[in-house]
């Protein structure tokens, strides 16, 4: 154990508007002592994810949130190094849910061993995490795509959005990303072979849209919400779908007055809202499926990196506001 207190981020107060670092608050405590059958993990990286926004809210959600003075949620990549599990043992690589912290002691059914052999550690927090199970259930199981059709996903470049396109394109659709920049357009386009990506931040945006989708939309991940929804809304196909998947957008302003939703009715949209625990025992087979095709190059995934859990505050600020490319992932560790 190279350090003797465990480092804790905590939700200090809840935003109004935006969040800001100075939401929350750093703070150390002892290490804790695994108890009978339990073991203690030092976590080495923590996933940032969009959803962390809406459970620091008072707002009703689907899950439980995070009230001022508790742990900040979050899950983890770490190291089993005590043991009193006859199911683990020191060493042992291990995905949890351990929060914002350096060490959790916690019991073996919280805790899943993954295999790192081939695949990087940092994948299942990612494309082989919830990230790419969201993208895989929303997709397969509410978009269930056609070879031919047109299939859009905004937030292209991230942990969901890239997966999206990427699986679409290998079941023959024709694959339009949204995305912030020049920079993202082009690695989703070149790099993860999308048929074309959108700059939302252009001022031709609109124009720029309309020409990449003459046939209109028949399958439509949605990450953002707002404004580019409403636009994305106004080239619905008749019967086409919509996986509604975030928000993101609209998470630090007021609710957004939708004013394009007679689409849906005009054009017969499936819509369905969808949370990617609802069907915790499909994981498995999913993400043996989502390294089959990592570990073929088929599926490709990006990240992004701060060093030091004392940097997430503004990671997830930078997160909420676009500025990660790929996965945002939070280093705990010098190792």
């Amino acid at each position: 154990m190279t350090s003797t207190s465990n480092r804790q981020i905590i939700l200090a107060s809840r935003p109004s508007g935006w969040v800001s670092p100075d939401n929350f608050k750093l703070i150390e405590s002892p290490i804790p002592t695994p108890g009978p059958d339990q073991v203690l993990i030092k976590n080495l990286w923590l996933s940032l994810d969009p959803y962390m926004r809406s459970r620091i809210s008072d707002a009703k959600s689907y899950a439980q949130g995070v009230n001022p003075g508790q742990l900040m949620v979050g899950g983890t990549v770490g190291e089993v190094i005590l043991s009193n599990s006859s199911q683990f043992k020191v060493g042992d690589i291990v995905l949890a849910a351990n929060g914002w912290q350096l060490y959790t002691a916690t019991n073996p059914s919280a805790i899943t061993k993954i295999d790192t052999s081939k695949i990087s550690s940092t994948a299942y927090l990612g494309v082989l995490g919830m990230p790419g199970i969201t993208a895989w259930r929303g997709l397969m199981e509410i978009c269930e795509p056609k070879p031919g059709e047109t299939v859009v996903v905004d937030a292209a470049s991230g942990a969901v959005g890239s997966v999206v396109g990427q699986l679409a394109k290998a079941l023959g659709c024709r694959v339009v990303g949204i995305a912030g920049g020049s920079a993202k357009c082009a690695y989703v386009v070149n790099e993860l072979g999308f048929d074309a990506c959108v700059d939302h931040r252009s001022p031709t945006f609109v124009q720029d849209l309309n020409a990449e989708l003459p046939r209109g939309i028949d399958c439509l991940f949605e990450n953002v919400g707002g404004p580019i929804f409403e636009q994305l809304l106004t080239l619905m196909n008749p019967f086409s779908r919509i996986a509604l998947c975030g928000m993101v957008s609209e998470f630090n302003k007021p609710p957004h007055a939708h004013k394009t939703l007679r689409s849906i009715l005009v054009n017969r949209i499936k819509l369905q809202g969808f949370i990617v625990s609802d069907r915790m025992d499909h994981w498995a087979d999913i993400r043996t499926k989502l390294s089959e095709l990592v570990l073929s190059g088929k599926l490709k995934f990006r990240e992004s990196i701060v060093h030091g859990l004392e940097n997430a505050p503004a990671a997830l600020v930078g997160l909420l506001k676009g500025e990660n490319f790929g996965k945002q992932l939070v280093k705990l560790t010098d190792d």
